[in-house]
């Protein structure tokens, strides 16, 4: 029976995983069609589900409460699965201003759902950030017309409510959430849910799954505390006014451009404008200008505020200035550049724009294309510039709330200062230092001379205050962020890494005097996670949020994911550390092998319950915003796969493989690849409704 049951273990696993690839290849629609919502995939849970309660009986498993309760939690989630599965109905009704209508679409679209009561359009509103084209949140006013209650005056009792993102209207076991409008803006479109049971069931599942996670956390005879006590352990409008007054002050600098003097630059950069959505001060605007076309925040000494002030004082003069940065050669050869950088004037051949002609000719999914693309997205900000489009003073009536004195110093601080860059060179370096020295230290055969114990105990110690100061210089740049832009930064690719890398370094930090080898770990992971996020075209600008993200839920459900890939991580260099001790054929460090082994296996259990919490917090939320806590898309099925993945490794009981260190840890090194899948795998190859992560 336990191999049985291991084989369906790893059928299930392989079957999601196959599931999320052929889904990117034949469309949502087949895969539901022909995996989740078939009858033999219900199969394989229930079988799964019935072998776990088989060896749990026949090796009296039961007698064990947290583990009971554990298993039970999964099993009261299947059960609740099912009942939605079975009894659950779900579809869309479309809402017009004065239609009534008492039915809903089935989500099959092939029959048509009564509802008890009938519903009604008042209006419809998009909400949006002040002074600013983004909207906030979609709210439909509606009226719900009881049929089963009368009001005093023997009609129809009737409710007035609203439907919006994170804010859903329930009604007799139907659940309606904001989905769509109409594109005239008077229209809506909402989910409808009926699952009176299921979604309950789930919950409750969700709820009995935390008391064994905290149980065996804090049990004085649970293994966690018996690997936390072990001895190898414990050795271890006025804008506009204001750019007018400085015509006069245009003086020429070393490149001999037309610019405005540093001091009325300087005053310039506090003035306030509308950019991305938000107030922000005018250096926020001009550098993301000037980056955009440079590649850098500046250009030839000068500020960010010369070059645009500059360009709208003498455009003339700014055209012919080289500034465009081209990375494309093969569009540089084409234009006959000798050099990475284009004028403005290198991309018009008199009235005729260059760019526009070569795009005709290429396929839209060519690297030259792409270049093209790029390029004619800096030549359209030029455009815009001069045309006075790209900026948006603020409002002189007062509709715009206007930043306070201190936000404005803080966004200018968090623009001087290169938090990532700065972060990610010190961290990878120091991590790099670090690592050699902990090798050099671990492979001695003999005990080193009293010169050399004082030269890595002042290593050491140089190493400990580096991580305590990047560590409160990358805590300062995040709460600037967060400061800056009035909520947790979570909702990005950009932001999650950065919240990755913070929480690395806090546990190396409360990690390194009983473990020393945490040091380079932080300094390598946090690094490498700065890096990512520097590199890889995510997001570093300030935004507001995105309706569905207007949610207490985001900065939960994120956190505690982060908080776990940053342990899996640990537990990967871990292992890492481990198969280069062993490899060296030392006996010695058997005791340091073994150390490792013990901390993997203590960080395993929070690692892995903080991944559960928050795969089925993020459920809740999922059933807050769209009407379902689970839709088996991408990013949810391979955080599914990485928590089955490592919930294996809890098992050394009976699987004999991960009682060797060597098996155990080679485990986990392979393990963390799916945590790679799902967070830059799904984001980048499969997609889905979590693709916003990227932005």
């Amino acid at each position: 029976m336990k191999k049985l049951l291991i084989a369906l273990y790893a059928g299930l696993v392989l079957v999601l995983a196959a599931a999320t690839f052929a889904e990117q290849v034949y469309g949502t629609g087949w895969v539901e069609e022909q995996v989740y919502r078939t009858g033999w995939f219900c199969g394989l849970w229930g079988a799964l589900a019935v072998s776990t309660g088989i060896v749990f009986v026949k090796r009296a498993l039961w007698r064990r409460l947290p583990l009971v309760l554990l298993h039970g939690s999964f099993l009261v989630i299947l059960a609740g699965a099912l009942i939605t599965f079975i009894t659950g109905e779900k579809g869309q009704m479309h809402l017009r201003p004065g239609v009534a209508v008492d039915s809903f679409r089935h989500a099959d679209n092939s029959r048509s759902m009564p509802l008890p009561f009938t519903m009604q359009l008042d209006s419809f509103r998009t909400v949006y950030y002040p002074g600013t084209e983004a909207p906030a949140d979609y709210i439909s006013y509606i009226r719900c017309s009881l049929r089963d209650s009368l009001s005093a005056d023997g009609g129809s009792a009737v409710l007035h409510e609203q439907i919006s993102m994170n804010r859903i209207f329930t009604r007799q076991g139907f659940r309606f959430y904001q989905s769509s409008f109409d594109d005239d803006g008077l229209g809506s479109w909402i989910t409808v849910n009926y699952d009176p049971w299921g979604t309950g069931v789930t919950y409750a599942g969700y709820l009995l799954l935390g008391f064994p996670m905290i149980g065996m956390l804090l049990a004085r005879g649970g293994e966690f505390r018996r690997l936390l006590n072990h001895p190898l352990l414990k050795k271890g409008g006025v804008f506009v006014g204001l750019l007018c007054c400085f015509v006069g002050a245009v003086q020429a600098q070393k490149s001999a451009l037309p610019v405005l003097n540093r001091v009325q630059a300087d005053s310039l950069a506090r003035e306030l404008v509308i950019y991305q959505d938000r107030v922000v001060p005018f250096n926020t605007l001009a550098r993301d200008f000037v980056r955009k076309l440079t590649g850098q925040a500046s250009y030839k000494g000068l500020t960010a505020e010369q070059v645009i002030g500059g360009w709208l004082l003498s455009p003339q003069a700014w055209r012919k200035e080289p500034l465009i940065h081209l990375k494309s050669a093969e569009l540089r050869r084409l234009l006959g550049l000798k050099t990475p950088y284009a004028s403005l004037t290198d991309l018009f051949d008199g009235p005729v724009y260059r760019l526009q002609a070569y795009w005709q000719r290429e396929d839209g999914q060519s690297k030259l294309a792409k270049a093209i693309l790029e390029a004619d997205e800096k030549v359209g900000l030029i455009l815009m510039l001069e045309n006075g489009t790209f900026i948006h003073p603020l409002p002189t009536d007062g509709s715009v709330k206007r930043l306070s004195a201190a936000e404005v110093k803080a966004e200018l601080l968090y623009n001087r200062i290169p938090f990532s860059k700065i972060l990610f060179m010190v961290n990878l370096t120091m991590g790099v230092l670090a690592f050699f020295l902990l090798l050099y230290h671990s492979l001695q055969r003999q005990l080193p001379s009293p010169r050399k114990r004082m030269f890595l105990r002042l290593a050491r110690v140089a190493c400990s205050l580096t991580l305590y100061a990047v560590t409160l210089f990358h805590l300062t740049g995040y709460g600037l962020r967060w400061y800056i832009g009035g909520r947790v930064p979570l909702s990005n690719g950009y932001e999650t890494m950065q919240f990755m890398a913070l929480c690395i370094l806090l546990v190396a930090c409360l990690l390194h005097r009983r473990f020393p080898f945490t040091v380079p770990f932080g300094f390598l992971l946090s690094g490498f996670a700065l890096l990512v996020s520097y590199l890889g075209q995510m997001n570093p600008q300030i935004t507001p949020l995105m309706p569905v993200l207007v949610s207490p839920w985001l900065s939960i459900h994120v956190s505690l994911i982060m908080m776990s890939y940053a342990l899996l991580a640990f537990m990967m260099l871990n292992g890492v550390l481990a198969l280069c001790l062993r490899r060296a054929g030392c006996e010695a460090r058997t005791e340091q092998v073994e150390q490792l082994t013990i901390l993997s296996r203590l960080l395993l259990y929070p690692a892995t319950f903080f991944l559960g919490a928050g795969i089925f917090l993020g459920a809740v939320w999922a059933n807050v915003s769209w009407g379902r806590y689970w839709a088996w898309d991408p990013k949810e099925v391979w955080a599914l796969i990485t928590f089955l993945v490592y919930g294996a490794a809890f098992h050394e009981q009976d699987l004999r493989f991960f009682r060797n260190p060597l098996y155990f840890h080679l485990y986990l090194i392979l393990a963390f690849l799916t945590v790679l899948m799902t967070y830059f795998g799904v984001n980048y190859v499969l997609g889905g409704m979590h693709s916003y992560a990227n932005g």
